[in-house]
């Protein structure tokens, strides 16, 4: 499994690196779309396996939200957001087969489009700022550190259980070293690649964005515990579905993107 674990990252992480910096904003969004397309389409198949044509219509309406902030209008977003709502209303008025179901379907639609292409949509908003390349980095070095870090100091040293009810695994002292792992992240990032960040930055950064990453990973384990699932699918050889590689990084990238855009001094 961990052999599998490197092979996948080492295929994936150069191709994701390489759009980052020289793709521009468009070849990161439709990165993104693909991501985006996945999740929903894994997200359904976990929700309401048993309707195949809303899965495929709503992992290609909801993956649309991923390019809405390449038109630079506010107002296009809520337009998007509207047509969405309303259309996955009239399809799941007129399409379906037991009423006890449409408030759950329905739902769960809107929980899809919001969790997974609105959250991932701001990365594309992240990736427009300035210092967007760098800012995109120091998201997936405190993810990856703090995933890391968490992974193996809580199979060293965990004891005491996180939130047993959720994710029976993870352990506080795992959470503690993966916010430690987040910190040399982002320091990683300040004397590297992004000296513009303050010790200020770096520390609050490491802090705030890992442990939001970290809630993501317990709120995607809520889920699939909830759908009595162990992975969201099978994309990516020992890390499971998209979703299991996304879930810290859809909480992490709007923060990021706020603390970028309305606090950061750079």
């Amino acid at each position: 499994m961990t052999i599998k674990r490197l092979l996948t990252a080492l295929i994936l992480l150069p191709i994701v690196t390489l759009i980052i910096l020289k793709g521009g904003t468009l070849l990161f969004a439709c990165l993104l779309g693909i991501f985006s397309f996945i999740g929903i389409h894994e997200f359904f198949c976990m929700a309401t396996p048993d309707r195949t044509l809303e899965t495929w219509l709503a992992a290609t309406a909801g993956t649309v939200l991923v390019f809405v902030p390449l038109l630079d209008n506010e107002r296009i977003l809520t337009g998007t957001m509207a047509a969405l709502f309303m259309t996955f209303a009239l399809l799941i008025l007129f399409r379906i087969k037991n009423i006890a179901d449409a408030a759950r379907d329905m739902a769960f639609t809107m929980l899809a489009f919001l969790y997974i292409p609105f959250l991932l949509m701001h990365l594309v908003m992240l990736r427009q700022t300035s210092h967007g390349t760098q800012w995109l980095f120091v998201v997936m070095l405190v993810v990856m550190t703090n995933d890391s870090a968490a992974y193996y100091t809580g199979s060293a040293f965990g004891r005491h259980k996180l939130y047993p009810l959720v994710s029976p695994n993870k352990s506080i002292e795992g959470a503690l070293g993966g916010v430690v792992g987040s910190i040399c992240g982002t320091m990683l990032a300040k004397f590297t690649f992004f000296s513009q960040l303050s010790l200020v930055d770096a520390l609050f950064t490491a802090i705030f964005i890992g442990i939001l990453g970290q809630t993501g990973d317990l709120f995607e384990s809520l889920l699939k515990r909830s759908f009595g699932v162990k992975d969201t699918g099978t994309i990516f050889p020992g890390h499971g579905g998209m979703l299991d590689r996304l879930d810290s990084i859809l909480f992490a990238g709007p923060a990021m993107y706020y603390y970028a855009t309305y606090f950061f001094k750079g």
